[in-house]
């Protein structure tokens, strides 16, 4: 798994010297629940999201990595929370966060290459892997705590 990690990271790196990614953290507010995603080529958890591509809009991205990460089609504008350097990838990346909650989901998830699993899960009992980054999102979001500038 770190090899397939690295080999990504390196092609990023010399495709795009400065990435920008987005990340989305779908609520379902009615059943008090997030959408979550666990990659095959890294641990934990987290929200879905990805690189915004040379010719892409920050929405364009986002709405394309939830089609693609959750099956998930916007039905209305999500709204920007914070800009993160995220430090974790590279020292070069930053991360657009939006939370999005018009949506609806076409159908479950099923796993491939890239998503082991992904579905909802109830805020207050999230899985055990869920990535500290990603709880930190949540309590930024959801409990008013001031965001970091570092995912």
């Amino acid at each position: 798994m770190r090899l397939r990690h690295w080999v990504f990271h390196s092609y990023f790196l010399f495709r795009r010297p400065m990435t920008l990614g987005v990340r989305a953290v779908v609520l379902d507010e009615k059943a008090g629940t997030v959408f979550l995603i666990r990659h095959t080529y890294v641990p934990g958890w987290q929200f879905p999201g990805g690189g915004v591509e040379t010719d892409e809009t920050f929405a364009e991205a986002l709405a394309k990595e939830l089609r693609e990460e959750g099956n998930i089609e916007l039905t209305g504008t999500p709204a920007l929370f914070a800009l993160y350097k995220n430090a974790h990838a590279s020292k070069r990346d930053h991360v657009a966060l939006y939370v999005c909650r018009d949506f609806r989901q076409t159908a479950p998830r099923l796993a491939d290459r890239e998503i082991a699993e992904a579905g909802f899960f109830p805020i207050d009992d999230l899985p055990e892997a869920t990535t500290k980054s990603t709880r930190r999102r949540l309590q930024e979001i959801l409990e008013g705590e001031k965001p970091s500038e570092l995912w």
